[in-house]
């Protein structure tokens, strides 16, 4: 092929991706496509942790995804010393379909949760319990504390980068908290491992009952990490 040939194929494939990219009749669906916006409801594809990254780095843009799947009042930012607060702070009280005693958080924390309960959470109950989750339960995401145990360095709670879910309550009001279902019922075992297993791929890091005695209780999810699951 010569010199032309190849620079005049190399520039119709070039038009093509650009065209399949950036024009609004092309048929390459919206969940495929990196340059168009993030949908929390949008069936995950290999460019979806791509969008959501791209997501996280604008607050705005953070904020306005979060109102597809989640219902949330923004608050100004919080301060509470030099290692304490919440940027983009928003006051949580709903995911998807399922509502959340009001926590605040932060937007990256909070649209992650969002994430999971969508491709997450209500997926495995209706595997597993034929109905869906109503209410995710937390025991909190800011603290403004160190990590249990340490003197010095600050847990991701202090700047809500983390939130601890304790459990659900499913669609016909039956609670299933994290310390007995973990090693209660085959049901119930196998919803909470999935939970588990698919926060991960939201979170960086994901810590429960496999993880130590301190988080028997709770999965402690966190926005940051060297992408720990247990």
């Amino acid at each position: 092929m010569s010199i032309l040939s190849a620079t005049v194929a190399f520039a119709a494939v070039a038009f093509g991706v650009h065209w399949a990219f950036t024009d609004p009749s092309s048929p390459l669906p919206r969940e495929w496509n990196p340059l168009r916006e993030l949908v929390v409801t949008d069936p995950v594809t290999p460019v979806t942790h791509f969008k959501l990254r791209r997501v996280l780095d604008d607050p705005d843009i953070c904020l306005q995804v979060l109102a597809q799947g989640g219902r949330y009042q923004s608050m100004p930012p919080l301060v509470e010393g030099e290692r304490c607060g919440i940027a983009n702070r928003v006051d949580l009280s709903g995911v998807g379909a399922a509502r959340l005693r009001a926590v605040e958080t932060s937007c990256e924390t909070a649209l992650r949760v969002a994430m999971w309960e969508q491709h997450g959470v209500q997926p495995a109950a209706e595997a597993h319990f034929g109905q869906g989750v109503k209410e995710l339960r937390h025991i909190g995401s800011y603290n403004c504390r160190p990590i249990r145990g340490a003197r010095t360095r600050m847990s991701t709670h202090a700047t809500a980068a983390s939130i601890d879910i304790r459990g659900v309550v499913l669609a016909d009001g039956t609670r299933i908290d994290l310390l007995s279902g973990w090693t209660g019922p085959p049901a119930q075992k196998a919803f909470f491992q999935e939970l588990r297993d698919s926060g991960c791929q939201w979170f960086s890091t994901v810590l429960g009952p496999e993880y130590n005695a301190l988080h028997a209780d709770h999965f402690h999810m966190q926005n940051n990490g060297w992408g720990t699951c247990r």
